[in-house]
């Protein structure tokens, strides 16, 4: 689930995504201050819009914002009050985080492309698909988790590429949009010192 606001080009509203609404036919119910958008094929939830939200929780930022559990509380309420049922849930893992690629094979399907199993934390492994050239066995670098938005507003959800899956994405510092990123492709490349599982900090892991 992806929380999103950015007044000044939507307005005073907070968007929470549940997937990639991408080629998907999609209607709105909306009672109140509360828009549900689905699928038009099962009904199932895409996301939430929440009309001067302002007036429910105190917002600051733009592109994705992270609630505190009272903030997303006070919205289920509001869900209720319309006549919705009270479906959010909040999720404070960090999205961008210190990882490793520990195993990579080749892509059978493309010349380019390799399927590594990514080290997120001491205890969890996840299967991304990548194409930097850099990329390599032992690598720490940055993943950008399900739930993240990227700074150019693309989001990441589990997906596939070349029919394999891949549940995020690693990252390099132009799309991360750090100080002095390379202008050459490739995955930012960490210190060995970097603790997997670590929140991404650019002013600690990049500075």
């Amino acid at each position: 689930m992806i929380f999103a606001y950015n007044r000044e080009h939507i307005g005073d509203v907070l968007l929470v995504i549940f997937q990639d609404t991408e080629d998907v036919k999609r209607s709105v119910e909306r009672r109140g201050n509360v828009a549900r958008v689905y699928r038009d094929d099962n009904g199932e939830t895409l996301a939430w819009n929440i009309f001067e939200v302002s007036s429910l929780i105190e917002l600051d930022g733009n592109g994705q914002v992270f609630l505190t559990d009272e903030n997303v509380a006070r919205l289920n309420d509001e869900l209720v009050k319309e006549g919705f049922e009270p479906v959010l849930e909040n999720d404070a893992t960090p999205k961008f985080v210190v990882a490793q690629i520990v195993e990579m094979i080749d892509h059978p399907d493309s010349d380019h492309l390799h399927i590594c199993q990514v080290a997120i934390n001491d205890d969890e492994r996840v299967q991304i698909v990548c194409g930097a050239p850099n990329a390599a066995l032992g690598l720490k670098t940055v993943a950008a988790l399900p739930g993240a938005m990227m700074p150019s507003g693309n989001l990441i959800f589990p997906g596939k590429l070349r029919g394999q899956d891949s549940f995020g994405m690693l990252c390099s510092a132009r799309e991360l949009e750090l100080p002095n990123a390379p202008q050459v492709r490739g995955i930012i490349e960490l210190n060995d010192s970097a603790i997997v599982g670590e929140a991404f900090n650019p002013e600690k892991h990049w500075a």
